[in-house]
């Protein structure tokens, strides 16, 4: 039963993280039915295999009906946090001014849990270009030119290619897993 539960939540894993698995986007973030898996055991089993790649998964949040797991890239996301206009989005958010990544996960993590609304900032933590986490704040997720992986305010030409990018990372790994390939090998650790 465990090695089902195991397979199960790898293939999820590889579906909404795929881009973050392979390297071509810092973070993804899961939405996961809460109860569902073993989520701490299996994100610190996760966590283990994948450090050789500088990869983490952390949990943001957890309530009675979802949990939110965070998958990422500890070096990419520290570059994207510590990006000034970064920085600067995230102070008029009220995330404290000389933090580390570990740090803003934190706050994060509580504002997820403690705001009134869903703190839209996370989409600098998923990598989202800096006009479009802005321009969905501003227009309150209104307004956009394009809607994908995120709503697009700025150049739906790049962010066309991006999208098709993050496909093509899903597909490859899912179709590795489908192949009866588990997720350690389709990334190639041992």
């Amino acid at each position: 039963m465990y090695n089902k539960l195991c397979n199960d939540f790898t293939k999820k894993l590889a579906f909404h993280t795929a881009p973050t698995l392979l390297g071509i986007k810092c973070a993804s973030l899961v939405s996961l039915v809460t109860g569902e898996y073993e989520l701490y055991g299996q994100s610190d089993s996760f966590n283990k295999r994948v450090a050789v790649k500088g990869l983490k998964s952390r949990i943001l949040c957890e309530c009675q009906s979802r949990t939110l797991l965070l998958v990422y890239n500890e070096k990419q996301l520290s570059e994207r946090l510590s990006d000034k206009d970064a920085v600067r989005i995230l102070t008029l958010c009220g995330y404290p001014a000389d933090c580390d990544t570990e740090g803003y996960i934190n706050y994060l993590s509580r504002r997820i849990r403690e705001a009134q609304d869903f703190p839209h900032e996370i989409g600098l933590f998923l990598g989202y270009p800096i006009e479009d986490v802005e321009g969905f704040i501003e227009n309150k997720g209104k307004n956009y030119k394009l809607c994908g992986y995120w709503k697009v305010y700025g150049c739906p030409e790049k962010a066309k290619c991006i999208f098709s990018n993050y496909e093509k990372c899903r597909k490859f790994l899912c179709n590795r897993l489908s192949e009866g390939v588990d997720l350690y090998q389709a990334l190639k650790i041992s």
